[in-house]
């Protein structure tokens, strides 16, 4: 194996491309011009007008076939055009990179490594399980051994962070890429960053922290990306049922010809039995209302009431009464089956609409109007916006604040018009960092949902006025 980049990631469905058509040449001369700058050492002053005939990019799509196991044939066929818009790992393909320079590795064989921070999709302890699973991936192969530190300075340091993170190196938002890492070295090097704006997971749905975990961590050892589709260091993300079977013989020869083979290749059974558990889909517990770490997916005024959604279930809470309504999403809205990103009410029209990836609903009670589902860009969201974390109507304003990664549009309801440049979230609404799971308004006040928390925002004096839990609208003694 002669390589050091992985970024492995969960399932999503691939889907077919048209052949490129003379209508949407240019636009995909555009991502295929970033694809090659971002992974394939290309650098243009100008914009790439075309292909036909370009000898340089047509060398250049051919060096994405080859490396990708396509055909090679220097056209943007519909299979190329796919491959380039799949969630990958960040780091390149191609060497020369200054962090891969010469076949780094590490000059000792007793690592140690920090996870920095949580992301809110986990539990915190399931992190903890996936970081060290992953390790094991590689010391199950060499003499390497891996220790976690909770303070200080490690060799690896592991972070959760979205776009613009302190590296020079910013995340894209959901999809594209999901991670990257960096090869031995002081400073930042063996360090691993993973895009927060992803949905991390433990299981076969969104991105599997596991196998991407995995992947990296062969870049923090000195592993560059391998052209094997079977490798775990391939750029794009594969799933093995047993994760102890994650390794290609490809991998494995790339990390011992750095660090020589296992001086103790006896494994211990019980270890033995964490590493080859079948990984399955998610089947969550049924979530309580009271449990301290819960966090929802979206949080919206409904007639009067508050709904909380979580997963498959939400909760229905009315303002004068301590019990809580439990059911099932599919049950009030039978087109949901599988939860929702976000929920936003528009009690002027008695309208509530409800997002999903890149499509939108919009129901009147238990009725879904007609004509929807819709396609969030018909709101006139860019074509990067690819689903929406939180939304809510701000009824003073007669506006809708959409909220997707680190950013937020305004929506004039009166004009049917999006503002065309979004904001900062941080900028417009001090003491919210980050992507929002969750928000709506009552009583002149903005509630913005975290994780396991929530931030009471008063727009007025454009400052945070309490941080609460984030189920602290139940009847919780714990609260």
């Amino acid at each position: 194996m002669k390589t050091i980049c992985l970024m492995l990631l969960c399932t999503m469905a691939a889907y077919a491309l048209p052949i490129i058509s003379q209508g949407r040449e240019e636009e995909n001369l555009e991502l295929v011009q970033k694809y090659l700058e971002k992974y394939y050492n290309f650098t243009s002053d100008q914009k790439v007008l075309r292909w036909k005939g370009n000898t340089f990019i047509i060398n250049k799509i051919r060096e994405i076939q080859q490396f990708m196991g396509l055909e090679v044939t220097g056209d943007l066929d519909s299979n190329t055009l796919e491959a380039i818009q799949k969630p990958r790992c960040g780091n390149p393909d191609v060497g020369q990179f200054a962090f891969f320079a010469g076949q780094p590795k590490w000059g000792k064989k007793d690592l140690t490594y920090r996870i920095l921070n949580y992301t809110p999709d986990m539990n915190d302890l399931d992190v903890d399980k996936e970081i060290g699973k992953a390790f094991k991936v590689w010391s199950r192969v060499t003499p390497l051994t891996f220790t976690r530190v909770s303070e200080g300075t490690a060799d690896i340091m592991i972070a959760f962070a979205s776009r613009e993170h302190g590296d020079f190196n910013p995340f894209d938002g959901p999809g594209g890429t999901v991670a990257h890492a960096y090869a031995p070295s002081s400073g930042i090097g063996g360090d691993a960053h993973f895009d927060e704006d992803e949905n991390w997971t433990n299981g076969l749905e969104g991105s599997n922290l596991f196998f991407v975990a995995a992947h990296e961590f062969g870049h923090s050892l000195g592993l560059f990306h391998s052209k094997d589709p079977n490798a775990v260091m391939f750029p794009f993300y594969k799933y093995s049922q047993h994760s102890q079977q994650i390794l290609s013989q490809d991998d494995i020869e790339g990390i011992q010809y750095l660090y020589g083979p296992s001086s103790n290749p006896s494994q211990d059974p019980v270890e033995d039995d964490i590493l080859n558990e079948p990984i399955r889909p998610a089947q969550p517990a049924l979530p309580s209302a009271c449990d301290s770490h819960l966090t929802f997916d979206a949080v919206t005024p409904f007639r009067g009431e508050l709904m909380f959604f979580k997963d498959k279930h939400f909760w229905r809470k009315h303002p004068q009464f301590t019990e809580i309504e439990f059911s099932l999403i599919s049950a009030f809205w039978s087109f949901l089956t599988s939860g929702v990103d976000a929920v936003s009410e528009n009690d002027d029209k008695d309208v509530v609409f409800l997002f999903k990836g890149n499509q939108f609903w919009a129901v009147k009670g238990e009725s879904k109007l007609p004509g929807y589902p819709k396609h969030i860009q018909s709101l006139g969201f860019p074509r990067d916006v690819k689903q929406i974390d939180a939304a809510f109507y701000s009824a003073n304003e007669k506006r809708t604040y959409y909220f997707s990664s680190d950013r937020f549009w305004s929506y004039d309801e009166a004009r049917q018009t999006m503002e065309k440049k979004p904001q900062k979230i941080r900028d417009s609404f001090p003491g919210i960092e980050g992507k929002v799971d969750a928000a709506f308004q009552q009583n002149g006040l903005f509630y913005f949902f975290r994780g396991r928390n929530q931030y009471e925002f008063d727009p007025n004096t454009r400052r945070v006025t309490r941080i609460i839990k984030a189920n602290s609208w139940f009847s919780c003694s714990e609260n």
